[in-house]
């Protein structure tokens, strides 16, 4: 479904991303790892066109999305949802609304046929009768759900989770991470999932991608990298900032 081949960005003289190869099959979830401000969200943005890579190419769907016009680019977004940090919710609007909007956005002017779909994904993410409440008035999980049910409406073919369990407790992180499964399932939505949650992780994905100074250092299953004897991959598994020194002894 998704294919990166050399990828590379700078931001002036700073390498993010070094030649990133990856390939996600369909139906399949990828995680991303890496410590923060290592990429991962710059590398989001690339697949979904937000901005242009200094070199290499990306695949979606058997087509090559770097150079292509605004208007074909919009086509190829038309396959591909993407769940904002935050949700990304438009707060003058209602659950409804802001759900609906993709939908208004492709010229769909049935009021009926919007209000069914609207319904319908509100059912897949467990927040029926919640059509008529405004941004404010929803927890972050309820948030990070509409930001959901606004990525999927249109039934993408693949969905980007850029941090979907960040800032959530570990009950609403927990419920969030079973919904993704529950979409790759029920849909075989094709998943890239960049988080810093462990659990989340090794919960949702098929195989994981550490990310690490602007290269892939790792890629392998859940239990590939849970049994990893590599230092730098188990520093990161328990958050280990530097490894201890061997006391010194006194004379």
């Amino acid at each position: 479904m998704i294919a990166v081949r050399g990828l590379t960005k700078k931001f002036g003289r700073q390498e993010i991303l070094r030649g990133i190869d990856l390939t996600v099959a369909r139906g399949e979830t990828l995680g991303i790892i890496g410590r923060s401000g290592g990429g991962k969200s710059v590398l989001l943005k690339l697949i979904i066109g937000l901005m242009q890579p200094d070199a290499g190419e990306i695949w979606i769907d058997g087509e090559n999305i770097i150079g292509l016009s605004e208007r074909k680019l919009a086509a190829i977004r038309q396959k591909v949802g993407i769940l904002f940090q935050g949700g990304a919710l438009f707060d003058s609007m209602t659950v409804e609304e802001n759900i609906a909007f993709p939908l208004h956005e492709a010229g769909e002017r049935d009021p009926k046929v919007v209000r069914e779909k609207v319904s319908e994904i509100l059912e897949v993410i467990e927040l029926e009768g919640e059509q008529r409440k405004m941004p404010v008035n929803l927890s972050g999980g309820m948030k990070k759900r509409v930001g959901l049910a606004r990525s999927i409406i249109r039934r993408p073919s693949c969905i980007l989770y850029d941090e979907p369990t960040s800032g959530l407790d570990p009950i609403v992180s927990d419920s969030i991470n079973r919904l993704i499964r529950r979409l790759q399932e029920r849909f075989r939505i094709t998943s890239i999932v960049v988080t810093h949650d462990m659990k989340s992780a090794f919960h949702v994905a098929d195989h994981i991608a550490y990310l690490h100074e602007g290269r892939i250092y790792f890629y392998g299953t859940p239990k590939e990298l849970e049994v990893s004897s590599d230092p730098l991959i188990q520093d990161f598994l328990l958050g280990r900032s530097e490894r201890e020194l061997e006391p010194v002894e006194s004379t």
